[in-house]
């Protein structure tokens, strides 16, 4: 069995989710790609295809073996233009994750510019608040913010995006503007958990000493940055959150920067991807890139 052969079947018959349809785009029996697929299972143990007399999908199994297949043959045509240094040349599917602001913020103004430098790319972005899992998910590399719990990935120091303490027009209208840490008692901060039911630490500010946390009122938890963003300008309270996610808010006047003298510590950015002792072609230009945008918002 030609196992190169048989993937690219497989891929085939799971994208037209037929073995007719398959075996006509490529021109060849039925019973010929039915064989080969069913040798292909047989070799890996697993059935990959769930065939019923109207379609035939993917088991689950088929769908983990698709992805990695479509990443290995991708691998394959680059590999065949190793030394084609045409951009056009650079071919395959990336799947990348990173935080919701970063995407919107600043991945996605420029990312125009990245996609049309190379025409055979095939991006996909995850963006959520989301922990992923990036060997069992698929995923080439991920952007974290924060700091890092050991994975036994490889992590690249992308640099630490600045804090600040913001509040809306409305909000300091109705309360005022809190003056000293000690203000704080009698103002309300909207506080962020990725899980909830978790006890709000409370207002954060970085210290020679390390971090001190400020006791506050607030009586709002949320899960999600983009409600994060949308409590503070509704005026319901203190965020602390990147300045570069807020600096169009600053500059219109949505948001009010508050307390400039106590921020929390800078949050650091960080590029992880598996340990592999050769990284694709693609993936390399793309974690290029991507630092080369980060240096421009982080210290």
């Amino acid at each position: 069995m030609d196992k190169i052969h048989a993937m690219q079947l497989f891929i085939r018959v799971a994208e037209l989710e037929s073995f007719s349809r398959a075996a006509d785009t490529l021109g060849l029996p039925k019973g010929s790609v039915s064989r080969q697929i069913q040798a292909l299972e047989n070799h890996l143990g697993t059935q990959l295809l769930h065939r019923t007399t109207r379609r035939v999908q993917l088991t689950q199994d088929g769908m983990i073996y698709y992805e990695r297949a479509k990443d290995l043959l991708s691998n394959l045509d680059e590999l065949d233009g190793l030394f084609h240094h045409d951009p056009a040349s650079i071919s395959g599917k990336l799947r990348v994750d990173m935080p919701v602001g970063v995407a919107r913020n600043l991945v996605m103004p420029r990312l125009t510019a990245f996609l049309h430098q190379y025409p055979g790319l095939e991006l996909e972005l995850s963006s959520s608040d989301r922990l992923v899992d990036l060997i069992r998910e698929g995923f080439d590399c991920v952007v974290r913010v924060g700091t890092l719990k050991d994975s036994g990935l490889i992590a690249r120091p992308l640099g630490k995006l600045t804090q600040i303490n913001c509040a809306s027009p409305k909000y300091l209208a109705r309360f005022g503007y809190p003056e000293s840490l000690e203000d704080l008692a009698s103002h309300a901060v909207v506080h962020y958990s990725v899980n909830l039911g978790t006890r709000a630490q409370g207002f954060e500010v970085a210290t020679d000493n390390g971090t001190q946390w400020v006791k506050t009122g607030g009586m709002l938890t949320v899960n999600s940055t983009e409600t994060y963003h949308a409590a503070c300008l509704a005026g319901l309270g203190i965020i602390q959150v990147p300045r570069v996610g807020v600096r169009d808010a600053l500059r219109t006047g949505t948001l009010v920067e508050v307390l400039p003298q106590y921020r929390a510590a800078p949050m650091p950015v960080s590029l992880l991807y598996p340990h592999r002792r050769n990284l694709s072609r693609r993936v390399h230009l793309f974690m290029e890139w991507l630092t080369g945008v980060m240096k421009d918002y982080v210290d």
